[in-house]
């Protein structure tokens, strides 16, 4: 089969693809031929060795991907030949067929495509467990969502907006803000422009945010500290602007305010229950129209390299998608 195949550290530049065997089905998988597969900024830190999951060569990347199953391991309940499935898996989607967990993958909403199909099993997940398990986002709150033209971020506003929240996005430049607008935002800051902890003040009326959602850290989260509500809850999800910020513990004490960490892969382990719960009303909402992936553009997997620069170089919005 095509694949992806990283023999060895290298950066995302030098992504080729080649021959790889087709992969073996064990106890609890499925056989998944790929027609879609999402891109993460994690997939480049990993082909550079700078991820915390660091697997042996030669490996696949590739953590969510979308297709019809083709194979079923005799342990595996509720799924079928030509099954239309999503799924998330370690390694393996960037190729032309996956075996994966069947615990890790659910059938498709009978409209979904499959390019949205791929984006979903990370980004809205997180977000949704972020903001009604973490942050308990209630009706008229104010959301803030840092870097909302970003995968995460898309979710972020269009869940938040589900669940009645008024939105404020950040995002950088005017086709990223109407990528937020489009997505549902109520009040769009160009945080390259302007003081984002002041309008965010001017937008409350001097209240703060209720619920801030930080995938960024570094400065940004230093800044939020400024604009957060009385008990706001400050939602830590990522660090893509690459510095993990500190605080002081007065500063949490003095606001009565919390910051609250969201892992969503560790549910999995921790809480399992919660993940097909999460799912199932991600897939409502998404029937019910509230909630739909943003595609910045479907790429040939032989243009993985170009795919993944894109990403990296924050030219993107939602997600990138790669297919084989």
């Amino acid at each position: 089969m095509r694949a992806v195949v990283v023999d060895r550290l290298m950066e995302p530049s030098e992504l080729r693809v080649s021959e790889a065997p087709l992969p073996k089905l064990w106890p609890g998988t499925i056989a998944v031929d790929v027609r879609a597969a999402g891109c993460n900024f994690f997939d480049i830190l990993m082909c550079q060795g700078k991820y915390q999951m660091k697997p042996p060569f030669p490996f696949i990347p590739g953590a969510e991907a979308s297709g019809v199953v083709v194979e079923v391991a005799g342990d595996v309940k509720g799924f079928a030949t030509g099954d239309r499935v999503l799924l998330s898996t370690p390694l393996g989607a960037f190729a032309e067929r996956v075996v994966a967990s069947a615990r890790g993958a659910w059938k498709m909403p009978a409209k979904m495509s499959f390019e949205e199909a791929a984006a979903f099993p990370i980004v809205y997940p997180t977000s949704y467990a972020a903001l009604v398990y973490r942050a308990r986002l209630q009706p008229g709150e104010w959301l803030l969502v840092h870097a909302a033209a970003g995968g995460v971020g898309i979710a972020a506003v269009q869940i938040g907006k589900a669940l009645g929240a008024r939105v404020i996005a950040t995002a950088s430049g005017a086709d990223k803000l109407e990528v937020a607008r489009a997505a549902g935002a109520d009040v769009l800051i160009d945080y390259q422009r302007e003081d984002f902890a002041l309008r965010v003040k001017e937008a409350t009326d001097g209240k703060g945010a209720d619920v801030i959602y930080d995938p960024v850290g570094g400065d940004v989260f230093d800044q939020s500290l400024k604009c957060i509500a009385w008990s706001g809850r400050l939602l830590v999800i990522g660090f893509a602007g690459g510095r993990i910020p500190e605080v002081k513990m007065n500063r949490i004490l003095l606001k009565n305010i919390s910051v609250v960490g969201l892992h969503w892969g560790a549910y999995a382990q921790h809480e399992p229950a919660r993940v097909p719960e999460t799912m199932g009303a991600l897939f409502r909402l998404y029937d019910e129209g509230k909630i739909k992936p943003v595609i910045f553009r479907t790429y040939p997997l032989e243009e993985i390299a170009d795919a993944l620069a894109a990403l990296g170089g924050r030219k993107t919005w939602g997600k990138v998608i790669v297919a084989p």
